[in-house]
């Protein structure tokens, strides 16, 4: 089967669930602009997928020096034959892999890999006509058992990769003339964990982690085997807390109460059964409302970010074949 452009946005968007961000210590489980440009809307062509996408800048919640947050994720995704009142079912799983580091700076330097809160969702998505799509999708990051992350004698996390956030994701799309729009409207509920961040020698638990909503957009242009276009995306993180007797019961934690707004390009090519598309985009905005509360934090820095993204199909079924008659 030979994957259009439009498809091929619609199988990246469906499989960027990465969930590559340290919520624990950064912010919003998934990266914000990890899906800008995507069609996440349209119904996938019956069939099985994977997809890599890695991505590399720096990390936004550091006060100041050398960081950087860089994730890699494989992903497997299913379109299954099954439909419901006209919408395509839809199954994904991911297995992200992060690496973040702060030499210097608000958290006196640490580095940490490792593998992240699998994830696995649910999708149903419609052509509603006209060119236009909607799909609604649920699923969970799993919470798994990590190792404390220790720095110049601090504890800068207890387990911090253990937490579980449910995800659900509202998307639209639309296609005419070769002109694809697409919004990507993301809200994830970050359940309590026994992750903490930093700025004690030991952060007692339970730790309650922002909730958060991602706002993904994207206008491109399919030209040939080509697409090019911008995009732009923004957070809004809801008020997490922690119980620490240093610097206050119910403390607001990094990035609680703060928003981000970016702005980049798109570039994309279709080389047949394998596609690539590329992104880059730099904060134009950038808001934390816990200035000043907590040692090492309330100095957000604006972030670049490049994404690159390759497709391949593992399995289509075959078209059937036509019956011919014998008299």
């Amino acid at each position: 089967m030979k994957l259009t452009a439009k498809f091929a946005g619609a199988l990246l968007g469906a499989m960027t669930f990465s969930g590559a961000a340290l919520a624990s210590i950064a912010g919003p489980t998934t990266p914000p602009g990890e899906r800008a440009g995507l069609d996440l809307a349209s119904p996938l062509p019956e069939g099985v997928y994977f997809v890599n996408i890695a991505s590399v800048g720096s990390w936004r919640s550091v006060k100041a020096g050398s960081n950087g947050f860089d994730y890699n994720v494989p992903i497997v995704a299913w379109s299954t034959p099954w439909t419901i009142a006209g919408g395509r079912i839809q199954l994904l799983g991911a297995m992200p892999e992060v690496t973040a580091n702060s030499p210097t700076g608000g958290l006196g330097g640490f580095s940490i890999r490792g593998l992240y809160n699998p994830f696995v969702a649910g999708q149903i998505a419609w052509n509603i006509g006209n060119g236009f799509s909607v799909s609604y999708l649920a699923g969970a990051y799993i919470g798994i058992t990590g190792t404390d992350l220790f720095s110049g004698g601090y504890k800068l996390a207890a387990n911090p990769f253990n937490q579980t956030t449910f995800h659900q994701m509202l998307s639209l799309a639309w296609h005419g003339d070769g002109w694809n729009a697409t919004a990507n409207l993301i809200y994830n509920l970050v359940g309590n964990s026994s992750s903490v961040n930093a700025g004690a020698p030991v952060l007692p638990v339970p730790t309650h982690n922002a909730s958060f909503f991602n706002y993904d957009l994207g206008l491109t242009k399919t030209i040939g085997k080509w697409e090019v276009g911008i995009i732009a995306y923004g957070s809004v993180a809801n008020t997490g807390t922690y119980n620490d007797p240093n610097y206050g019961i119910n403390t607001p934690i990094a990035c609680s109460g703060c928003s981000q707004f970016a702005l980049g390009g798109l570039v994309g090519y279709n080389f047949g059964p394998v596609i690539t598309q590329a992104t880059v985009a730099t904060d134009l905005y950038v808001h934390d409302n816990t200035a000043g509360t907590v040692p090492g934090y309330g100095w957000p820095q604006k972030e670049t970010r490049g994404v690159l993204r390759t497709i391949i199909p593992l399995w289509n079924p075959e078209a059937p074949k036509a019956v011919v008659a014998k008299y």
